[in-house]
């Protein structure tokens, strides 16, 4: 309960103050591309029921729904600014509206693809599937798409055995301090 209050009141904070940034992405995107803005991927939640989870357009319409490291030229697909977008990590920003309506959380395991299976059967097997997917995680901040698979559910058990209000803002640091840097994030 703790943790949901903390993300509502985290999430209405980010929309109040990034709101204008996003209505300026959001345009940017519009104009340098076509298609629409917001990307709706169908994603593995809590329990692994499918939602949807809404990013700031970064591919061309078209691209194949699979997670961008396994495309054959992922540079290939991308729009005008996806590149920028992804490299900021703003692309991610509209994810704060699957945090308000309790799909998601601040921190958690990254929600997998619903094509992913090897990633959700070892979940499952691990018990990672009955957390709340997250923005950010300790797999996201140890690595993020260049883990093994393996490594990245460890990691995920790692989290939901440690996981605390304070480990939880520790790895939100830690992403700030990552998309800042740039550091493991997606080209």
């Amino acid at each position: 309960m703790k943790k949901r209050v903390f993300d509502l009141c985290l999430a209405v904070f980010a929309v109040l103050v990034l709101g204008l940034p996003m209505l300026v992405i959001a345009l940017v995107v519009k104009l340098s591309s076509r298609g629409p803005i917001l990307y709706w991927s169908d994603r593995i939640g809590r329990d692994n029921r499918i939602f949807s989870m809404p990013k700031f357009r970064s591919m061309r319409v078209g691209t194949s729904a699979v997670a961008t490291h396994l495309l054959e030229n992922p540079q290939a697909w991308l729009t005008p600014v996806g590149g920028l977008l992804r490299k900021t990590s703003l692309d991610e920003l509209p994810q704060l509206w699957s945090i308000l309506k309790g799909d998601m959380s601040f921190v958690g395991p990254r929600p997998a693809l619903f094509n992913q299976a090897d990633l959700i059967t070892l979940r499952t097997q691990h018990g990672v599937h009955e957390a709340l997917p997250g923005l950010t995680g300790w797999a996201q901040i140890n690595g993020r798409d260049e883990l093994p698979i393996p490594q990245k559910v460890a990691l995920d058990v790692e989290y939901l055995k440690r996981r605390s209000f304070w480990f939880d803002l520790q790895i939100i640091l830690a992403t700030a301090v990552k998309v800042v840097r740039r550091d493991s994030v997606s080209h």
